[in-house]
């Protein structure tokens, strides 16, 4: 017999199903306001999705190397918008794929030479309709947000400056030099388009403060100092009563949710510059690491959740908190749930943002020989749901599917490195970072089924070794050789990305060679204008910049040449001491992950029980799976659960894209994309038919970069 609790839970499900509405377009980035990729629709669904095939796929025809595309195009009145991999916004009949118009931001004049190719990233874009007339698409490209008419691909001229509007303005302070761009969309809220960004994330970094505008005039309405000044909520959390008007970051470059109802907007907030030292920053540095709730009217804060105290380990938020409906002692409680690169979920009430469960302060480590950096003696640690993930790198978690001599190698380099707590504080030995910089969770979010209360969410595991180094003071009396001052020069500016050795680490490439693609003016002119994955370096002088080209360029005539700078006001937040020497994999001679598998996974949370429901890999090695072992590969992208009891995901290195029965985890269906789809798919209706799109841009991991967007529907035509 069922327990009084049972039958009210059962009841409540009945109800919050019987509520959610049939949705047949996916008009917001990640399926709706709520963040949460559902999808009411249930044409597909377990019994017949083994039968989609491809129905159409669109050709952008505008990849090159490296190139990504990380969109999880909106459909709305029977249109697809999406953004290709050299940033143009288009227009698809949604049931065919046909296009309709192409907006090409080079072709404004304005983003050439500002940083048009850096990141190289739109991850979407943001629907706007005036009681169904006025129909605007706002997106961004480079630094500049662009509002185009919906039905015509042409800006809007009454929107800002002739349709744009330049991301480096209302900051609080002077950026124009900073690189300041916006990956991932904004969102409405009535009249007003709300948005974050991506800001560098060395000392000179801009402030990643949050800011909304007139969807019709492009002004300013409201901006909250994400590094509060003087009088602010927050200021006192900062040591250093200056420190607002230089340090940077603390940024919502993941984007927001929002409760339209309750007029409050969430925004998950990323660590304050520079992301590996905080002596210039100390103490809890509010409200970077923040779940942060505003008033979406005002701005003014209505609370917030620090997930991370004094963050020195890249420690992000990584995707907008999920709005969801969960169930404790027998009551609802309307919530948000925020998980973390970590691996943690937080639970917080969505209107006071108190913990439903506790969240406790937990002792970490502080020991420090980095001189200056004051590490924060305690990190909240929720205590419900458990991570999604492992948290520490022990000796039993290293890789042993390698040869005996592969797995020595690592245990030599495992020996070496501080490892022994996942807050462990960076140093010059090298500390193991576990999960990565990428996750656990990152940028694609969960998605969470509002009829069962089950949280779907994708993880990577892929430790990384992050090691510090000592910065070159500048000779003070400016006498040095050009390869003296460009050494410097490029640790302080280039290493955190391309390595001590040049030779590239993370997703970054080396620059070994590079002198056979450009001269020495090209490669001035991309330190000014930035290209694809590298953000423009404009604080640099003209004899900073020849210096550094007679060293990167390996220009041996130049290198001995005496380098005499004109005196400059260097900003001491600036100077920091230390630096890492770049975004390095823990990795086997093979080049797999030096943790033994699963490399990748897909989690299935109760967020009523905080049971795992369960868990399986997310993605191959065709090498391995030969061997019968299923490793997972890292993911980047999202997936989406379905009223159909499917669960959609692509995201993974091997070009799958899949199909899980939500229920049970079992793998029901699986396609080969041409290019690996690093993005989070769109599920709608149009014309009686239920279409699933996917990105396919590969250009991460190594992978090839290709252009196209593919549908599957049952009957497919191709």
């Amino acid at each position: 017999m069922l327990t009084i609790k049972q039958i009210i839970l059962a009841f409540t499900i009945i109800l919050i199903t019987a509520c959610t509405s049939h949705q047949t377009e996916w008009n917001v980035y990640g399926g709706n306001k709520s963040a949460n990729h559902y999808s009411s629709l249930t044409q597909i669904d377990t019994s017949n999705v083994a039968k989609l095939s491809m129905t159409w796929e669109y050709h952008t025809g505008d990849s090159a190397n490296k190139t990504q595309i990380q969109v999880n195009p909106i459909m709305v009145d029977g249109i697809l918008y999406g953004v290709s991999p050299k940033l143009k916004l288009f227009a698809l009949d949604a049931a065919t794929g046909k296009e309709k118009w192409v907006f090409n931001p080079d072709n404004s004049g304005t983003i050439k030479g500002n940083g048009y190719f850096s990141m190289n990233v739109c991850r979407g874009v943001t629907y706007y309709a005036d009681k169904g007339k006025d129909k605007r698409i706002f997106y961004s490209a480079g630094s500049a947000l662009f509002c185009i008419d919906a039905e015509t691909g042409k800006p809007v001229n009454s929107f800002a400056d002739s349709g744009k509007l330049d991301l480096h303005n209302d900051l609080s302070r002077d950026v124009k030099e900073l690189y300041v761009a916006s990956t991932t969309p904004g969102i409405i809220y009535k009249d007003l388009i709300i948005i974050g960004t991506r800001v560098a994330e060395d000392a000179a970094a801009a402030p990643g403060h949050i800011r909304a505008y007139d969807v019709n005039t492009g002004k300013l309405r409201w901006i909250f100092h994400t590094i509060p000044g003087p009088g602010e909520d927050g200021y006192e959390s900062w040591a250093d009563k200056e420190a607002y008007k230089h340090i940077g970051g603390a940024n919502a470059w993941a984007g927001f949710s929002m409760d339209e109802e309750k007029g409050i907007v969430f925004a998950p907030i990323g660590s304050a510059s520079y992301d590996f030292y905080g002596g210039k920053r100390i103490g809890a540095d509010l409200f970077a690491n923040s779940v942060l709730a505003l008033d979406a009217a005002t701005g003014k804060r209505v609370w917030h959740f620090q997930t991370v105290h004094h963050d020195i380990w890249d420690r992000d938020l990584p995707t907008a908190p999920v709005l969801v409906n969960i169930i404790k002692d027998g009551k609802k409680i309307e919530a948000v749930a925020q998980v973390t690169k970590s691996g943690f979920v937080f639970l917080l009430d969505r209107i006071t943002g108190i913990p439903v469960y506790p969240i406790n302060e937990t002792p970490v480590p502080v020991e420090t020989e980095l001189t200056g950096e004051q590490p924060w003696p305690t990190q909240p640690i929720p205590s419900f749901p458990k991570p999604f993930v492992r948290q520490l790198l022990t000796e039993k978690d290293l890789n042993h599917i390698v040869p005996d001599s592969s797995y020595n190698d690592i245990k030599k380099r495992w020996d070496s490195t501080k490892h022994d707590h996942m807050f462990r504080p960076p140093s010059k030995e090298g500390t193991v970072i576990f999960p990565g910089y990428d996750g656990g969770a990152e940028w694609g979010g969960p998605s969470f089924d509002p009829t069962t209360g089950i949280l779907y969410v994708n993880a990577s595991e892929m430790p990384w070794i992050l090691t510090m180094v000592d910065v070159k003071k500048k000779n003070n009396l400016l006498v040095e050789k050009n390869i003296d001052a460009a050494k410097r020069i490029y640790t302080a500016n280039c290493m955190s990305c391309h390595g001590p050795d040049r030779k590239g680490s993370g997703n970054n490439p080396t620059l070994i060679g590079i002198n056979k693609k450009y001269s020495e003016t090209q490669f001035k002119e991309l330190l000014t204008m930035g290209r694809r994955m590298m953000p423009a370096v404009k604080q640099l002088s003209e004899p900073e910049k020849n210096a550094l080209a007679s060293f990167i360029l390996d220009i041996k005539l130049k290198q001995n040449t005496k380098f005499v700078a004109p005196p400059k006001i260097v900003d001491p937040y600036f100077t920091l001491p230390y630096a890492g020497t770049g975004y390095h994999k823990f990795l086997t001679k093979e080049g797999y992950p030096a943790v033994d598998t699963p490399w990748g996974t897909l989690n299935a949370i109760n967020l009523n029980t905080g049971k795992l429901e369960w868990k399986t890999t997310l993605g191959d090695y065709p090498e391995l799976k030969a061997k019968g072992i299923h490793s997972g590969t890292e993911n980047y992208g999202g997936p989406v659960v379905t009223a159909g009891g499917l669960l959609f995901i692509a995201a993974t290195s091997d070009k799958m894209i899949r199909a899980f029965n939500k229920r049970t985890g079992q793998l029901l269906w699986e396609h080969e994309l041409p290019f690996a789809g690093f993005a989070t798919p769109a599920v709608y209706e149009k014309e009686g038919k239920q279409f699933l799109v996917i990105a396919c841009g590969g250009g991460k991991l190594g992978k090839a970069s290709g252009d196209s967007y593919i549908a599957f529907a049952l009957n497919g035509s191709k």
